[in-house]
């Protein structure tokens, strides 16, 4: 960011924020928001906006008025955002701002469900279950309910936990979830019903929590209990709310309680960078925040500090298309630049080349390869694109992976640590119990069946009839149990943990423990930092430290960057690229006949392009070959299609095989949808077209046009995707995939 420096020097003359900060502090906009304290404010900050710095300003700016921290609350999406607003606050001012609670929603949830779980039916010392403990649980209720085997069709643990855990965050029953994306699951229902209450009352049985229960549990304890609401609020007098346009119901629903007593809320996000309605956000919390909060003051910021002019005067046209969004335009003093610049590629592999060779060339001309990135919607779109990269001999790397937390070896340490915390957790006895050998399910089981009817659970263990077998590991492991009990730190409990594990570990991971072993040695520096057991469960459960977060690591990475849109918010680069930006691709087919998940992609591209400082390249492949080895035709995003000409620069590629293509960039109004514009329509087509209309029925593929909408008996709604000889087409269904119907049997008709 060009913003000046975060931080003007803390001996400027006067006291208070007007003396505070300079003139080249903050723009008029965000002053604005800084001091509004009182009521109600949403703050429209746009891409590249300084909203941080805002968010950073108002803290102090609330502690210089006499607010106490203690009063004040700042939900954000990340622990690492939450504790960065912090500290920069207590540099700018003193270190009572670290008495500010910052963090996530989960984070804050659990916390005062320690105090205030007792309501629901928690003791305070619950377990957080996290994804792969939660599918572990699904999968022996699916055992017990003999609803998983050899040759069963029933849905997998994986699927099972989506269903219900997007039931939780999008606030919709089983059915309504099932029957919108899961509906060839439907038969399944009843079954499904019988899991997930299965589920809840393991959970409860044996003090468990997984991250939606977090959330669902705080929320009904504030609802329920007008005690614990008043005095949660009477402590949360002020709250700020990061990323609002990312909150699901539930959230929302939090921060209204909390807010309750006062409506002293300040939430800050951007409408236009909603893209993620998949994990449970609501576009409408963002929308619908003024007429939930009556008064509320509505602060646009729209100075951009990231993008030059000439990106923000497409990325502001993109935008405008949005069927609802709070008017903003943003602009930028940032004069330098070129204009974004389009390549239509012959195929796919054309694309790959095209931007291997100009990511080599800016190489060449000195903009680092850290300083650029390749950003695409779905990780597939980038295979052919990698291949090339690593013939070109262009180091990059692509986002994503395991956690640290996620990977056998480290959760099998866990289980270890969490046993300490909480005695009744099953799931862990019953991982441990199967490291020692000759131990199956069955045997773990009845060892279980005696701890869970025991008042010292370590005593019955230690008495348990062992067979000879594994008499020796099982007594070696109660000794660690008795000695963790007894060690003070958790470093000293890691370290006796692996006195005890490193044969287990060498024994289970034999192929490949060297390599793992390394993850043993970063976890133990990680856990050397805690002061108590709680504090790094909570957080490993609720923010997972990465395998890639060793600091030193990072700062060596010099490399280019592949991202999913998704994994790329809130980041910048000079130079950025986005491909595959065809019809179909993106927007996605399975999304255009959704108008609110068409609306979703317009925002993605949005978010994509705003992630560019100095240059952005667009491209897109003419033709592509589907899983059959067919080539199909592509047509230019619509999202593009829509724009004025003059914004985009169409360019061919240096020592391109094919040449240049002119992408019809500006050809369509902006009023104009480009599946209802054919450039090569003869009169006579239309005039059929027309009769087809009026009797309904489609003979003839001259009646037809790729993108034209049609209804099919059995398959529903659909778009012409290609049209094949004479009577055959591909037509994509959206609930059934793509089709090739001969007309003489489809009975197709125009919509």
């Amino acid at each position: 960011m060009n913003q000046p420096s975060l931080f003007p020097a803390k001996n400027k003359s006067g006291s208070g924020l007007a003396s505070r900060i300079g003139a080249d502090d903050l723009n008029p906009a965000q002053f604005e928001a800084v001091q509004t304290i009182k009521g109600p404010v949403l703050v429209i900050a746009g891409a590249g906006s300084g909203k941080t710095r805002t968010l950073v300003y108002r803290l102090v700016h609330m502690v210089e008025q006499g607010i106490a921290p203690d009063n004040i609350l700042l939900l954000t999406f990340t622990r690492k955002a939450a504790q960065q607003m912090v500290g920069r606050a207590a540099t700018l001012l003193d270190d009572t701002c670290q008495r500010v609670m910052g963090g996530t929603f989960h984070a804050v949830a659990n916390l005062l469900l320690r105090r205030y779980g007792h309501y629901v039916g928690y003791a305070p010392n619950f377990t957080i279950l996290d994804r792969a403990d939660a599918e572990g649980i699904i999968n022996l209720i699916k055992s017990s309910l003999d609803l998983s085997g050899a040759g069963k069709r029933f849905p997998s643990k994986r699927v099972i936990l989506n269903i219900i855990s997007g039931s939780v965050n999008k606030s919709h029953s089983l059915e309504e979830l099932v029957s919108s994306q899961y509906f060839h699951l439907a038969e399944f229902m009843d079954d499904l019903h019988r899991i997930r209450n299965h589920y809840q009352q393991f959970k409860r049985d044996h003090g468990l929590m997984d991250y939606d229960d977090l959330l669902v549990n705080f929320r009904d304890v504030l609802a329920e209990n007008e005690n614990v609401r008043c005095e949660v609020s009477a402590r949360f007098q002020y709250l700020m709310v990061d990323e609002y346009q990312d909150t699901n119901r539930i959230q929302a629903q939090i921060v209204r309680l909390i807010a309750s007593s006062h409506d002293n809320v300040m939430v800050v996000g951007d409408d236009s960078q909603s893209i993620y309605s998949f994990r449970g956000a609501d576009f409408r919390n963002i929308m619908d925040f003024p007429k939930i909060y009556s008064g509320t003051k509505i602060i646009r910021l729209e100075e951009n500090y990231r993008s030059s002019q000439k990106i923000l005067e497409m990325t502001n046209a993109i935008i405008e298309q949005a069927q609802e969004r709070y008017p903003k335009k943003l602009f930028s003093n940032i004069a330098a630049g070129e204009r974004p610049a389009l390549f239509a590629a012959r195929d796919e592999k054309e694309q790959a080349r095209y931007v291997a060779q100009k990511i080599d060339e800016l190489h060449r001309q000195g903009t680092p390869y850290h300083e650029m990135a390749v950003l695409f919607r779905a990780g597939f779109h980038s295979f052919k694109l990698e291949l090339e990269l690593a013939g070109s001999q262009i180091a990059f790397e692509k986002w994503g992976g395991l956690k640290l937390t996620e990977t056998a070896h480290v959760k099998d340490v866990i289980s270890y640590l969490r046993l300490i915390a909480n005695i009744q957790d099953n799931l862990s006895w019953h991982r441990i119990l199967l490291h020692l050998p000759k131990v199956g399910p069955k045997t773990a089981q009845k060892i279980l069946a005696t701890l869970s009817s025991a008042e010292d659970p370590l005593a019955a263990l230690s008495k348990y009839p062992t067979a000879p077998a594994w008499k020796n590991e099982f007594d070696e492991l109660v000794r660690m149990l008795y000695d963790l009990r007894n060690s003070r730190t958790p470093l000293a409990q890691f370290e006796r943990i692996m006195e005890y594990y490193q044969p287990v570990f060498e024994r289970l991971y034999h192929d490949d423990y060297p390599s793992r072993a390394r993850d043993l040695e970063q976890f133990k520096n990680i856990i050397g930092e805690y002061q108590t057991l709680q504090e790094f469960l909570d957080d490993a459960s609720l923010d997972p430290p990465d395998l890639t977060a060793d600091p030193l690591a990072a700062s060596d990475n010099k490399t280019l960057i592949l991202s999913t849109i998704h994994s790329a918010k809130g980041l910048e680069w000079d130079t950025v690229f986005i491909i595959d930006l065809a019809d179909g691709k993106f927007p996605s087919a399975h999304c255009i006949p959704f108008p609110d998940q068409f609306e979703e992609e317009r925002r993605l591209l949005y978010v994509a392009a705003t992630r560019a400082k100095t240059r952005l390249f667009l491209s897109y492949p003419r033709e592509s070959i589907a899983p059959d080895r067919s080539r199909h035709f592509c047509t230019i995003s619509p999202f593009l299609a829509q724009l004025s000409a003059g914004l985009i620069n169409n360019v061919s590629p240096v020592g391109s095989f094919y040449g240049g293509y002119s992408a019809p960039v500006g050809r369509f109004s902006h009023q104009e949808k480009p599946a209802q514009v054919f450039s090569y329509e003869k009169k006579s087509e239309v005039s059929q077209a027309n009769a087809a209309s009026a009797t309904g029925k489609i003979t003839s593929t001259s009646m037809l046009s790729p993108g034209m909408a049609v209804k099919h008996p059995f398959f529903g709604s659909g778009q012409i995707k290609k049209i094949i000889g004479e009577n055959k087409v591909d037509i994509f269904f959206p609930r059934h995939g793509m089709k090739s119907l001969c007309l003489d049997y489809a009975q197709l008709e125009l919509i």
